[in-house]
């Protein structure tokens, strides 16, 4: 499938190339590397979306994939429910959730769009919480609605649909993997006042 973005080739490798130009340098004095294969990088990145409504109705299931192949250029695995809860009529092997994982050039292309275009369209955005990292230099973050994506036509939606968005780095720390993902742009709040506890 060809990229729903309006990103030239160049655009599209644009972060990789501020990978190697400015953020492998920087790192290296940071946290003195001695080795170039030391320096954190980004391995990938994981879009899932929970559509517990798909229980009761497919269409919710097939509506919330067109969005994220939309918004990731790639198609998406659906995933099961792993047991029954009655409470929410889920039986076990129900498909309640799809997921994409995006490398390469893909990666890059998908986290500039977001740090660009969809962040900034997130109503009353104040920053993003740097403290979500899980120990190991990777971060998670969520967003609402699927309409921050420009590749997703508003008067189409049937219905509102959050994601979670998971980086996962190379970097051996939380100190690392924000470093890294700050160089690259992600806007998050209060930086000053995570790096001096």
């Amino acid at each position: 499938m060809r990229y729903a973005s309006h990103f030239t080739r160049y655009e599209m490798t644009r972060l990789k190339d501020l990978y190697k130009s400015k953020i492998v340098p920087e790192l290296t004095k940071e946290f003195s590397y001695k080795n170039p294969m030391a320096v954190p990088q980004m391995e990938k990145v994981i879009i899932s979306m929970g559509v517990g409504r798909a229980a009761q109705d497919k269409k919710f299931l097939e509506s919330a994939k067109k969005d994220l192949m939309l918004i990731t250029g790639q198609m998406p695995v659906a995933c099961k429910a792993k047991k029954s809860v009655s409470n929410f009529k889920v039986r076990e092997g129900t498909e309640t959730g799809l997921k994409v994982t995006v490398r390469g050039v893909r990666m890059y292309e998908f986290m500039d769009r977001l740090i660009s275009l969809a962040i900034p369209r997130v109503r009353d955005f104040r920053g993003l919480n740097p403290k979500s990292f899980d120990g190991r230099g990777n971060y998670s973050m969520g967003l609402v609605e699927q309409s921050v994506f420009p590749e997703v036509n508003p008067a189409k939606i049937e219905f509102q649909q959050g994601m979670n968005i998971t980086f996962v780095t190379t970097a051996n720390t939380d100190e690392e993997g924000r470093k890294l993902l700050h160089l690259f742009g992600m806007p998050f709040k209060d930086l000053t006042a995570v790096n001096k506890e």
